[in-house]
């Protein structure tokens, strides 16, 4: 089977992580690029790669790369694609296009020579359709589908969510940056929905994050549904047995955790506590990570450095041993806390803001 360039998208600053996830994954020659991570691989690796892939965010096939100065170039080229591995008849399609340092500099006609040739290989134009995408840049031309469809942070378990959600892909990357690779225990005292303490339960279970989702690569022509089938239906192997702990000093986001992971299917232990109650687990100690309010977005900053210094304080009397991660987009809150912290982790995009993880051990 011919390979292919899978292009997978990360949020930035997650690149790194997120290579070395897909290398993990039997992706092996996976390296960093702008923008996230390539690959390459037939169909059942772009399958395999949104199913078992927890960081990044999609996954795009490159079909065709060739130079393109002319639109007769450009409809050359696109003509050539094959369409009938991607396309079914009368399927429904969205075109994008972007342009860059090349003659072909107006994205609009770009795009229009672009619906031109989907329209003659059978599809139709729909802007709830399928993401076909084309980007010229300096006069090279790259033709990628988007095979996942919906973004893959939608695992389709956490459907309660609070105030300023982390996405489950961030999650997983932040838990991969912390060291985290589910065998040992992990303890979120700022539990929100939930997000962290599920993921981490999933990998500690071996469980596909896509197991429970549909694709985009389910409506392509190269796809076979048995192939894929005995794919999904491998047997996972878990990796550990660590307790997963959340808590939260907001009953309705403790319930909505319990009601996300019971969804999911895994293992957490939640409870209704604010940060001045927390108590050490009873089992070795392992990771405490969480995402407290950074006041950026959900009210006034200043009273959070009471909660950031009482964190800190209770870090430091009951968890001695423990390895801390904590997500923040403010480096005077990260310091109110008094913890011994690492130098920080590159920024991460969240939400229009610029976060990092902080690392500290116990």
């Amino acid at each position: 089977m011919e390979k292919m360039e899978i292009f997978l998208v990360v949020a930035p600053g997650l690149e790194e992580v997120a290579a070395a996830e897909a290398r993990e994954q039997g992706f092996a020659k996976a390296r960093v690029v702008p923008g996230g991570v390539v690959c390459r691989g037939g169909w059942p690796e772009v399958w395999r790669a949104n199913l078992v892939l927890r960081v990044p965010g999609r996954v795009l096939v490159r079909l065709a790369a060739f130079r393109a100065m002319s639109f007769r170039a450009l409809e050359t080229g696109l003509d050539a694609v094959d369409w009938a591995a991607v396309l079914a008849p009368g399927q429904a399609v969205r075109a994008e296009a972007a342009t860059k340092h090349s003659k072909l500099y107006h994205a609009g006609a770009v795009k229009g020579r672009l619906e031109e040739a989907l329209g003659r290989a059978g599809a139709v134009v729909d802007p709830e359709g399928l993401r076909v995408l084309v980007r010229i840049e300096e006069n090279r031309c790259v033709v990628s589908v988007d095979s996942s469809g919906e973004a893959l942070h939608r695992r389709g378990f956490k459907t309660a969510v609070n105030a300023a959600p982390l996405r489950e892909t961030m999650a997983a990357g932040l838990l991969r940056a912390a060291g985290y690779a589910g065998r040992e225990a992990v303890m979120d005292p700022m539990c929100g929905s939930g997000t962290f303490c599920i993921e981490a339960a999933e990998i500690a279970a071996g469980l596909a994050p896509g197991r429970e989702r549909s694709f985009a690569f389910e409506s392509f022509g190269a796809f076979e549904a048995e192939a894929y089938a005995a794919l999904k239906a491998r047997p996972p192997v878990a990796r550990g047995a660590g307790p997963v702990i959340g808590s939260d000093r907001d009953a309705g986001a403790v319930a909505m955790s319990r009601e996300n992971a019971a969804r999911a299917g895994v293992d957490c232990q939640f409870s209704e506590a604010s940060v001045s109650a927390l108590e050490r687990p009873e089992c070795d100690p392992g990771l405490v990570i969480c995402n407290p309010p950074y006041g950026s977005r959900i009210g006034n900053k200043a009273p959070l450095f009471g909660l950031y210094g009482a964190f800190g304080k209770v870090m430091k009397e009951r968890f001695a041993g423990w390895r801390l991660a904590m997500v923040t987009s403010d480096e005077k809150l990260a310091r109110a806390t008094g913890l011994p912290w690492e130098p920080p982790g590159p920024h991460v995009a969240h939400g229009g803001l610029k976060v990092r993880l902080w690392l500290a051990q116990m």
